[in-house]
Formats: structure tokens, C-alpha cells, sequence
């Protein structure tokens, strides 16, 4: 209801020029979306993001602590990687006294209006593909102290091209969940209740806990299953209380939920072993990351497929 009835944020005018922190200008080419808080410009190399509230400010605050660009590298070098889906942050600041900004590179399109484009549920192979990179950069983030908390296909963006390139962005509701390497307590109602995008998130963000690692990997499976097979069983629900009624009658039941999700189809094996994993994981629980990504890889090479391989879009 408060969503519902929130004053909408007034658009910028294309053409117009913003100015950020180090005195760069960036013209605004055509308005991509829009939400009652926030403005998405895009144009041939930006993609700028324009808000009122505090929101964008905890993902400039993420963006400059844990994703610097010179991490980013590091991390790939050491891991002996070929892509990571970080988003960069090229500008931030102010501008008319009321909107603070980000700019990014162009990123492509997000997944979101691909999938709507098609209008029809992703392959298994390119759901794979999918997971695997956007696993990749969990595991990063995670590694320095910091979880997404709002894993959904507007926050997926795709850039066609040689390899497949499969960026995580939206880092509004980014939490530090692991403070100077100590981990915060469970508990109930330490933050506001839903959060997110009530679809995909974990049953903690439901509960208003402070979302963990497993709550990432939770939202991931969730997104996996409505990708591949178009629905959930609470899709239709509109009341986020009886969502997460549903999460949790699911989650002691993992083979329930696929055989409802998939239907006459055969579940996936792959599916199975991952959803299986994340949603015993314990709060504190440091997730094997590796064995997620090999159950999830093998699958996909058995479908002919690749992780560094074009998305078959």
C-alpha cells in the first residue's frame, strides 16, 4: 500500500547534463525506467541511476568498499578467471540539491526484458550459464564481508557478445553481514521485514533478519526455478506474509516445490542438488561455493553448453 501511494520521483530531461564528484559531465540520453524513488538513463556508454532516497547511497557505499576496480582484477587473476559481472562505478554525486547519482559503463540490457521480450521461460542451458556467473560474483562479494540481498532478474544484466557476460547490479539493500570477519546474530525483526523483491528473497529478509550468504543463495535457486519453468508457488500470492508461509512450508520440502515448478517436465537433477544444498544451510554457514558451481557446470556441459560461451538468447 505505502508503494502504491508513494509520490513518484520527477523525471530528469534527456539531454540534460550532470556533473560528479571529480567534475566530469554526463548527458542523459533517454529515460529506461522508472519507480517511485528511483530513474534508470541510459545511453551508448553510461547507465545512470538517479534516486531521492538513502538507497543509492548504500550502493555507492558498497561499490566504493568492496568492488574496487582494482579487487575486481585481483580476484580474477587469482582465481584464473575469464569474466567477473561487478558492475563499475565510473561517477557519482549531486545533482540539483535532491538527486544522488551513479554512473556505470553500459552493461548491456537486463534479463528481466529479455525474458519478457520472449515471453516464454529460459532454456535450462542458458539458466546454467546464468547461475554460474552470478554465483561467481556472490562468492566474491561475500568474500569481502558484504551480501547482495535482492537477487532477481532486474538486477541481471546480459551483454551480448563474444562471451557470455552476466553482470549483478542493484546493490540498494548490499549488507555488510560480516563485519570486521565477526558474522552479526540471527535475529528476528532487526530490520524492516520483506525487504526486497518479495518474489526471490530468502525467508530471513521476510523475518526482517539481516540477510546472510545463504540468503543470496536461496534468492539464486528461487530465480533459477522461475526462469527456467515460469512460475512459484506463491507467484500469485500479493500479501508478502502468506509468500513467506510458502517459502517456508518449501524449504523442508525441496522435492514438493520442483515437482510443482516443472510439472509434466523431468526436474532437473542439477536444480535438485542445488536447491537441496543451499536450503539446509545453517546462518553462519560458510557455503562451498566450489561444489555448488561443479554440480551446476557438469550439468551444463552435459547440455552442450559452457559458462564462457555466448548466451543462446
Amino acid at each position: 500500500k505505502k508503494a502504491k501511494h508513494a509520490p513518484t520521483v520527477e523525471p530528469l530531461q534527456e539531454g540534460e547534463e550532470v556533473t560528479d564528484t571529480m567534475g566530469n559531465k554526463w548527458k542523459l540520453i533517454k529515460l529506461s525506467t522508472q519507480s517511485t524513488t528511483e530513474l534508470l538513463y541510459e545511453g551508448e556508454t553510461l547507465r545512470f541511476s538517479g534516486a531521492k532516497d538513502g538507497r543509492i547511497f548504500n550502493e555507492q557505499n558498497f561499490l566504493q568498499r568492496a568492488a574496487k576496480p582494482a579487487s575486481v582484477d585481483k580476484w580474477i587473476k587469482q582465481n584464473k578467471m575469464d569474466f567477473l559481472g561487478i558492475p563499475t562505478c565510473v561517477g557519482f554525486g549531486l545533482h540539483a540539491d535532491s538527486y544522488r547519482f551513479l554512473i556505470f559503463p553500459n552493461m548491456g540490457r537486463s534479463l528481466h526484458s529479455v525474458i519478457e521480450e520472449q515471453n516464454e521461460p529460459l532454456s535450462e542451458k542458458v539458466v546454467l550459464q546464468l547461475a554460474c556467473r552470478i554465483l561467481d560474483v556472490l562468492q566474491f562479494i561475500h568474500s569481502n564481508e558484504y551480501v547482495h540481498a535482492d537477487v532477481n532478474a532486474e538486477n541481471v544484466y546480459i551483454k551480448p557478445g563474444a562471451k557470455s557476460e552476466v553482470y549483478l547490479v542493484g546493490y540498494c539493500h548490499a549488507f555488510r553481514f560480516c563485519p570486521g570477519g565477526k558474522h552479526v546474530e540471527y535475529r528476528d525483526g532487526s530490520r524492516t521485514p520483506h525487504e526486497g523483491s518479495v518474489e526471490f528473497i530468502s525467508l530471513d529478509a521476510h523475518k526482517g533478519a539481516a540477510p546472510s550468504r545463504r540468503s543470496d543463495l536461496q534468492s539464486l535457486g528461487y530465480c533459477m526455478l522461475h526462469w527456467h519453468t515460469g512460475k512459484l508457488p506463491w507467484s500469485e500470492l500479493t500479501q508478502p506474509q502468506q509468500v513467506a508461509t510458502q517459502k517456508r512450508r518449501y524449504m523442508e520440502d525441496v522435492k514438493a516445490l520442483l515437482s510443482l515448478c516443472f510439472g509434466k517436465k523431468k526436474v532437473s537433477r542439477a536444480f535438485q542438488t542445488y536447491l537441496t544444498a543451499v536450503m539446509s544451510l545453517q546462518y553462519t554457514e560458510q557455503p562451498d561455493y566450489s561444489e555448488l558451481k561443479v554440480g551446476l557446470s557438469t550439468a551444463l556441459h552435459q547440455l552442450g553448453g559452457a559458462v564462457e560461451l555466448p548466451l543462446a538468447l
